[in-house]
């Protein structure tokens, strides 16, 4: 049987499979006819490819073929294809989506209106638009790539390429600046047309919660917040506040309150007069119980530095709300540092949406299709393999205590180690990963630790994972974007790449990106987790206590796809909260780029900022304090959007008046930043927090009968 007929038999599943099929071999075709063209005619019919799908992934295909010695596998047309069709192909780790993705962009940049490649992170952009730009420099296409640290003339260059490869975030906080920029010739993008997103899962999906924020201004840290780290750190569970491990909420008692009181010498901290102290407080409570250091943040050279929890590293300029971030620096007795006013926003959903054609890839999407469809009307395409996968798949080792698990996941490195074969341990935390690496360092074996202290040398770590005998500690692998590949030969015969899982996440996904570091392109491998019953998943969820051996396994699906839903669900209040302001900045935005056009004053342009960063100060007032509507029986989101739309009315009322509006000046922070905010307007009980209660109920109920 061929190649072609075995992805033919694989594919007759899958929606729009008999369009691509004929693509496909029209491709095959006519890549055939052209692998026997000179450079010059490749030129020539590069140029008059026009719209013709077939002609431009024919031609692209064999120029990867010419200028990298890489030939794309039918697979990797099929992905293209699929995304070429405004999808989501999801294509395993080591399946080469980097090359795939150069047919389709190839095709969309033919218009010369850019096309924007987002990617996971800086070191991604630089090495793909290096990596893949001579295929598109030999197309007569202009690539670049956006980062940190460019100046605004080097971005501006960038932007103004056929295709420029950039962080979303990158591409966001860009988009943000142009819209506090005072002069036309200071903007550095032009109008969005159409994004190929890279690791779509973990941009569309893991970053959405986290809308970005530009901030500017020369607010002084509150010193109040050092008093209330002392207040807090003398509060005792249970007597002085209550903990909600699954809902991350922790609350002040009776008892706890007078002790505060007490301390702060104020006799009432709900007396709105002291709102200012209450709010300290809480944030000062905050900061000493749910945020845990090496596990939500590193302290690194004086600063707060947040780790990413799906990915393990440092998450750049992104920081908790500015109350928040200032109470987690008293915490660690660092300097307090200045946190500026929200100058403008957008959340990762509505800067998508700026785009005229997105289209992504990833290696990890399938779970996740439902959202992707609800929230961005993606669908997703499941891409086979080009070779078998023969990776084993161990079943999981169930341990009642953590420490009989992390011996066990010990030996199993030493065994494993033995044979010459490297692996691959993935913890969940920072601490763990260098609490595993002390353990593993009394055993005298030689290894490395990836995690947020030294990601700057996470490529070089990652591709030395697969030789003979490594060993490598790595804290979560998703959206990486670096393949392992194994040392040769000996390192194949002896069973290739094992990768030990520590924990269980809380993402499917995250699992299945870790696993899949193993057996890329048919090579061999194997995985395993390692999971106790006091695993903070299992822990956090009330579960542990019902289950017996047996079980685990089934539970842990049943808390994934509940937690699951539940970050659906964070996603969905952060989108539904937005929908009016986004329609809000759109509105501002418009009249600002007019007033440019129309070459208005600075002090009229920056009046306008003045006017939106009350606005958007004042909005997110309304949405921290909706969380007490609940309580008169009201409608929190209805609520709002009656406050909100108000409020916009003002804002439109000022600017059109400008003696009802004071200016004052602030300066600005060419350094964007970005935080979470609200993740739920009813804390106190909506049907939503009973429907998942109701799940939680019928696992334990179905475990305890077991």
């Amino acid at each position: 049987m061929s190649v072609f007929e075995s992805i033919s038999q694989k594919l007759a599943r899958v929606s729009g499979w008999k369009q691509h099929q004929q693509s496909l071999a029209a491709i095959n075709q006519r890549r055939a006819a052209m692998a026997r063209w000179s450079d010059d005619d490749l030129h020539t019919a590069a140029a008059r490819s026009d719209d013709s799908l077939i002609e431009s992934f024919a031609a692209s295909a064999t120029v990867a073929e010419r200028v990298l010695g890489q030939r794309p596998f039918d697979v990797q047309i099929l992905g293209a294809l699929a995304m070429a069709d405004g999808k989501i192909a999801e294509m395993q780790t080591g399946e080469g989506k980097t090359l795939a993705a150069t047919l389709t962009v190839f095709h969309l940049a033919k218009s010369h209106r850019g096309c924007h490649v987002l990617t996971a992170n800086d070191y991604l952009a630089r090495r793909d638009a290096e990596w893949m730009g001579g295929i598109y420099r030999f197309l007569g296409l202009s690539v670049a790539c956006v980062a940190q640290g460019m100046d605004p003339e080097t971005r501006r260059r960038a932007y103004a390429c056929d295709i420029t490869y950039a962080t979303a975030n990158e591409v966001g906080f860009d988009y943000l600046r142009d819209g506090s920029a005072l002069r036309t010739q200071d903007l550095v993008q032009r109008p969005f047309d159409t994004a190929l997103i890279d690791e779509a899962d973990s941009i569309l999906i893991d970053e959405a919660r986290i809308p970005l924020v530009i901030a500017g201004g020369d607010a002084p840290p509150h010193e109040m917040a050092r008093r209330m780290a002392e207040i807090v750190r003398r509060l005792e569970r249970w007597r002085d506040y209550t903990l909600d491990p699954h809902a991350r909420n922790v609350s002040l008692t009776d008892s706890g309150i007078r002790k505060a009181e007490l301390a702060s010498g104020c006799s009432n901290f709900y007396d709105p007069a002291n709102g200012e102290l209450l709010t300290a407080l809480q944030n000062a409570l905050h900061a000493e119980i749910l945020l845990h250091r090496d596990v939500d943040y590193l302290v690194k050279h004086g600063r707060i530095e947040l780790v990413d929890e799906f990915k393990g590293r440092i998450a750049e300029n992104r920081r908790w709300p500015a109350e928040l971030q200032t109470a987690l620096e008293a915490k660690e007795g660092i300097a307090l540092q200045k946190q500026g006013r929200v100058l403008g926003s957008i959340t990762l959903q509505n800067l998508v949406s700026l785009y005229t054609n997105v289209c992504g890839m990833t290696g990890t999407a399938a779970t996740q299709a439902k959202e992707f469809k609800e929230l961005y009307d993606l669908d997703v395409v499941v891409i086979p393999t080009h070779r078998p996968g023969i990776r084993e798949d161990h079943i999981d080792e169930i341990f009642e205590t953590k420490s009989e698990k992390e011996a066990a996941v010990l030996e199993e490195i030493a065994n494993v180690h033995a044979t010459g074969r490297p692996v691959l341990v993935g913890t969940a935390s920072v601490a763990e990963s260098e609490r595993l690496s002390a353990q593993l360092s009394r055993t005298a074996i030689a290894h490395e630790v990836l995690n947020a202290r030294n990601d700057e040398r996470e490529s070089q770590i990652v591709a030395r994972a697969g030789e003979l005998g490594a060993v490598t500690i790595s804290t979560n692998m998703a959206g990486r974007g670096t393949d392992i590949p194994l040392g040769g030969e000996q390192v194949r015969a002896r069973g290739g790449l094992h990768v030990i899982g520590t924990n269980r996440h809380e993402s499917r996904r995250i699992d299945h990106q870790l696993r899949g570091r193993a057996a890329r392109q048919g090579d061999p491998g194997s995985s395993r987790f390692f999971i106790s019953t006091e695993d903070d998943l299992l822990v956090r969820y009330g579960v542990a206590q019902y289950l017996s051996y047996e079980h685990v396994a089934e539970a842990i699906e049943s808390v994934q796809s509940i937690i699951e839903d539940e970050n659906l669900q964070i996603r969905q209040m952060l989108w539904k909260y937005e929908i009016l302001l986004e329609q809000h900045r759109r509105i501002a935005r418009a009249k600002r780029d007019e007033m440019l056009e129309q070459g208005a004053s600075a002090a009229e342009l920056i009046r306008l900022d003045d006017l939106w960063a009350d606005h958007l100060a004042r909005t997110n007032e309304l949405r921290e304090g909706v969380v007490w509507i609940s309580l008169a029986g009201k409608n929190p989101y209805l609520e709002f959007l009656r406050d909100t739309s108000e409020l916009f009315d003002r804002v439109i009322e000022s600017f059109d008046n400008p003696d009802a509006h004071e200016h004052v000046a602030n300066g600005q922070d060419s350094r964007g930043a970005t935080w979470t905010y609200l993740v739920n307007d009813q804390p106190f009980g909506s049907m939503t927090d009973r429907v998942v209660a109701g799940l939680r109920s019928r696992i334990r109920d179905r475990l305890e009968k077991r």
